[in-house]
């Protein structure tokens, strides 16, 4: 997720609001569990004493368990695609991803794909780092076509939170509100911000295209 996110970044996720009945939006950058097969053998850093007490109450996703964070970009209903050379395009609208992609990236010349049409109540999502990113372009040959079910994330991702020089929010970019763009059916009002659920997560840096925030891999 770089830049948007570094090592060493401790970041807070809401997640009391999905309980409210919301759903993933576009442009939100989310937390989520590994669909299937995304990880593939990777190793979880060793939960620490804290993690594994916010696990049992319920304020962090289980320590033993291997999560990913990614920026959703199409929701269910939507089509998306990106040719190379070109922009990613949700329901035929161009993203301006510039605000937020790695610089020097393309939007998707490693790893074309689509048009795609996401099935309802899964997300489609990849992640600011595109040339060192192993989103959901990669995992097409699995269950759900590389698509994540709602039910598999675990919050949204709402402010950076150490160390204190790099403190921000995570605000959904000005491109996904672009007018034409909710072409798919409307998306559910968003619940009561569930800030007393949110929790610090650590982002671990393993190797290129491996790396964890706590138990949360940042897929770059």
């Amino acid at each position: 997720m770089q830049n948007t996110l570094q090592r060493g970044d401790r970041v807070l996720v809401d997640k009391l609001t999905p309980w409210f009945g919301s759903e993933p939006e576009r442009g939100e950058v989310v937390v989520f569990h590994d669909p299937g097969g995304w990880l593939e053998d990777t190793q979880a850093p060793e939960p620490n004493a804290v993690q594994k007490f916010l696990s049992f109450i319920g304020l962090m996703p289980s320590a033993e368990e291997k999560d990913l964070i990614k920026r959703v970009i199409a929701i269910g209903g939507d089509t998306v695609e990106c040719k190379k050379g070109g922009p990613v395009e949700v329901n035929g609208k161009s993203l301006d991803d510039k605000s937020f992609i790695f610089e020097g990236n393309s939007a998707c010349d490693d790893q074309p794909f689509g048009p795609i049409k996401v099935p309802e109540g899964r997300i489609w999502v990849m992640g600011d780092h595109r040339q060192n990113s192993l989103d959901s372009r990669y995992h097409q040959n699995l269950p759900g076509g590389g698509t994540v079910s709602n039910d598999e994330v675990v919050g949204r991702a709402i402010v950076i939170a150490w160390p204190v020089s790099r403190w921000a929010t995570l605000p959904v970019p000005k491109t996904f509100d672009q007018p034409g763009i909710n072409a798919a059916a409307a998306a559910a009002a968003p619940g009561a911000i569930g800030l007393a659920g949110a929790v610090p997560l650590v982002l671990w840096r393993r190797r290129r295209r491996t790396a964890t925030v706590g138990t949360v891999r940042n897929d770059a």
